[in-house]
């Protein structure tokens, strides 16, 4: 098992760089897009769980190896290695092991899970994921991390601009408010081919509300700055 600093499980961010890397978000929580990840599932579509097999795993971005960690599977387990740097302290050595289960399926076959090597305030976490991320030093599940997704910090007008850039990529087109909507697809139905269409302009029509009223409040908050500075000036005169 493997504790969790409590400095990092309330500053995911604090700790940077290699595997380790994370970026603090405005609600303290790190973003499941920020963590590297590996994921029993395509592990086991690669070959990679056979007992006895060892070897590389490793992390790309423009066709470059940006990471990389040495993988061996057992019957029942893989062991990671690795090197990791966080908070510009010297890089360190790490071997941990996984545990894995391998659930069987309904019509035959089985699924393996990792059984998450975590411990929280004094307590094991156990629980059986497809994924492990690595915030910190060790690879934990997204609760032994705090992690969140992107989205979970979106208010309603930032679904909107998504769900509308999502529906325009979908008939082919750019996201983007800015952008034409793209001519309806050939195949589409011509019904379907409307109903995305006003789906696309209600969506933006509340995203650009949001805008409206963000650039309202910054507005607002300019004022009230300029207010404040006017206010001290007089003071800093008359004394």
């Amino acid at each position: 098992m493997y504790r969790i600093d409590r400095r990092f499980r309330k500053k995911p961010g604090r700790m940077m760089g290699g595997l380790g890397s994370g970026r603090l978000s405005g609600s303290g929580r790190g973003k499941v897009e920020d963590c590297r990840s590996i994921n029993v599932n395509r592990l086991q579509k690669e070959g990679c769980l056979r007992p006895g097999w060892s070897g590389i795993w490793q992390w790309t971005a423009n066709g470059e190896r940006v990471a990389w960690i040495n993988l061996r599977a057992s019957a029942d387990c893989v062991t990671l290695s690795y090197r990791v740097g966080i908070g510009g302290d010297e890089w360190q050595d790490v071997n941990e092991a996984v545990r894995i289960v391998r659930v069987p399926c309904r019509f035959g076959g089985s699924r393996s899970y990792f059984i998450c090597p975590g411990i929280v305030n004094g307590v094991g976490c156990g629980r059986r994921v497809a994924k492990l991320y690595v915030a910190s030093t060790y690879f934990l599940c997204g609760r032994c991390y705090r992690l969140a997704y992107a989205s979970q910090r979106e208010d309603r007008y930032d679904r909107a601009s998504r769900r509308a850039n999502k529906i325009r990529m979908r008939l082919g087109g750019e996201p983007g408010i800015g952008e034409a909507i793209p001519s309806r697809p050939k195949g589409m139905h011509r019904r379907t081919y409307k109903r995305l269409q006003s789906a696309v302009i209600n969506a933006e029509i509340l995203a650009e509300e949001g805008l409206v009223m963000l650039l309202g409040r910054m507005q607002r908050s300019d004022c009230r700055n300029e207010r404040r500075s006017c206010a001290r000036s007089r003071k800093e005169f008359w004394t």
